[in-house]
């Protein structure tokens, strides 16, 4: 009998300290602002699709190991360490961690995610190998992989020109002939103007 493998969404998130979160948009309102901001848009956020059952949540939190430990979030939610590196070098390490089978990884600073768009890009996974949120910057808010289809491509996020309008377009690059599949796009916070 085949075994149902439950998916797994894993949302990378930083203590929300201010002046180390959301610096962008401290320089707007305040750091201080920007850390409250970010802390209850992550709680906020943690809470909604903890209350899910069609997948298993997870934290990636930064940094280690002080994170581990903080009660800015659910203790019951189960936690990782993020490693050092760029973002590419540590979302590879995440999908690397995880067992076969569908994966999403999200930030925590976008409002717009809900259940069911979470939802939609493990539809997209039944058929594809990877699946991305597109943000209206030219990056992506979320990124998601069928693991065990096949290996992770080996140059998966290297060479990606991060927080600019190249974005999505140079992680599509490294993906090889590997199937891709997108959700809905949305906004992510990097400024005063992208508070809803």
């Amino acid at each position: 009998m085949r075994r149902i493998v439950r998916p797994r969404v894993v949302i990378m998130v930083k203590e929300p300290r201010a002046g180390q979160v959301k610096t962008r948009l401290g320089r707007d309102i305040g750091m201080t602002a920007s850390a409250w901001w970010f802390r209850h848009q992550t709680r906020r956020l943690i809470g909604s699709l903890a209350r899910d059952k069609r997948w298993q949540l997870r934290l990636s939190v930064s940094p280690a190991p002080q994170a581990l430990h903080s009660r800015v979030w659910p203790l019951r939610i189960p936690r990782d360490s993020q490693i050092r590196g760029d973002l590419g070098q540590r979302m590879r390490h995440i999908l690397e961690e995880t067992p076969n089978g569908p994966v999403v990884i999200i930030g925590g600073d976008i409002p717009g995610i809900t259940p069911e768009i979470i939802n939609d890009a493990f539809k997209v996974l039944r058929s594809k190998e990877f699946v991305f949120g597109p943000a209206e910057d030219g990056g992506y808010w979320l990124v998601g992989m069928r693991r065990g289809a096949r290996p992770i491509p080996s140059k998966v996020f290297e060479s990606v020109r991060w927080s600019c309008e190249h974005t999505l377009a140079d992680t599509l690059g490294t993906l090889g002939d590997a199937p891709v599949g997108f959700v809905t796009q949305l906004r992510d916070v990097d400024t005063v103007a992208d508070l809803p």
